[in-house]
């Protein structure tokens, strides 16, 4: 598949799409006379969107403007040392005056066995999968919420394919409301390419009280989520940049804005000082997705009912880092029949789109 070239004032969007559509995960940008001007991956998107940018940001505001390069006829053992010493995967390659001609990837080189591809290397997920999903009813009258169905699957079997498609082999799911149902279903996880294990909550625990029920302390980080969401979120991303940032907690953020349909005043004492024409608010929300390491599970002494933001305000407690994950891909949260409509439109385009 060809690079994906854009131009400064093309925007942060248009990045997202080339990064997807190219596996060396990694858009360029040039001027126009191919000149290389900057280079955008995963992490460079989700910085921009934690600075307060948005998808319709100039890639020119958001791109790394001194990457990392090499000059065209390098050979690719110098290549692959220098993109192993400074621990990227993917570099652009230039002529002697600066212009683009190709990307390198490590894919690319003659060493397959130097390639590690982005995968979700936690130990296990948890699927928080006991809602009762009251807002759906009658839907929701003999299944549980995550069992709804997406494009003639549940919903739940929807995040369980994402999941082992992100190189996870083993996933707990938190039963409560017609849990029956969902192991009927699933069984051990065999004819869905993963171990499946439940958790069965005797009484509802919230969306971090089953933690508790975990019969094992995991080694690594591990992928916590509500079984109502439906996402197209790059888990791989996530566990890097939990671990690139050091985090107890990560929690993966939807951007939410509130638009007033007013001008807005102002004003210092009886005195207007500025007016501001239908402004804007933006606002990181919580998207109901943790990776969550190992020494956050101890903040749950025996737990009972308990959620994620208790966990969360418990780090911030103990001075336990918190790192917040931008997530600008597709996203929904199946609360109303109308959230569910939409999901499964999205589905069915995303299919069509595939075929």
């Amino acid at each position: 598949m060809s690079d994906a070239l854009l131009s400064p004032d093309a925007p942060l969007m248009a990045a997202v799409r080339g990064i997807e559509a190219t596996r060396r995960r990694m858009a360029v940008v040039v001027d126009a006379e191919n000149r290389l001007l900057g280079t955008l991956t995963d992490g460079d998107v989700r910085r921009c969107l934690l600075a307060g940018g948005s998808l319709e940001t100039p890639l020119s505001q958001a791109m790394n403007s001194s990457p990392l390069l090499a000059e065209e006829g390098a050979p690719a053992g110098y290549l692959l040392d220098l993109m192993r010493k400074r621990n990227v995967m993917a570099l652009p390659v230039v002529d002697s005056e600066g212009r683009f001609k190709r990307l390198v990837h490590l894919i690319d080189l003659e060493y397959p066995e130097h390639f590690i591809p982005v995968t979700a290397e936690f130990d296990f997920a948890v699927i928080m999968a006991g809602g009762e999903g009251t807002r759906l009813r009658p839907l929701t009258a003999t299944i549980p919420k995550p069992m709804v169905d997406i494009g003639g699957a549940p919903l739940l079997e929807r995040q369980i394919e994402s999941l082992a498609k992100a190189g996870l082999r083993r996933i707990y799911l938190s039963l409560n409301y017609l849990g029956h149902v969902i192991e009927e279903h699933f069984g051990d996880g065999a004819g869905f390419g993963v171990e499946i294990r439940y958790l069965r909550e005797q009484e509802k625990l919230g969306t971090a009280g089953a933690l508790a029920l975990l019969p094992e302390k995991p080694s690594r980080p591990i992928v916590v989520m509500n079984g109502d969401i439906l996402t197209t979120s790059d888990f791989g991303s996530l566990y890097t940049f939990h671990q690139a940032h050091a985090a107890q907690v990560t929690v993966a953020a939807v951007d939410y804005r509130i638009s007033i349909p007013y001008g807005v005043i102002n004003t210092e004492g009886a005195f207007a000082t500025g007016l501001v024409e239908k402004p804007s608010q933006r606002f990181l929300c919580n998207a109901g997705i943790y990776a969550v390491s190992p020494q956050a599970l101890d903040l749950l002494q025996g737990a009972g009912h308990l959620n994620m933001t208790d966990i969360i305000d418990s780090c911030f407690t103990c001075g336990m880092p918190v790192a917040v994950f931008p997530v600008h891909e597709y996203w929904s949260d199946i609360g109303t029949p109308d959230d569910l409509e939409k999901a499964r439109t999205f589905f069915a385009q995303t299919v069509q789109d595939n075929d």
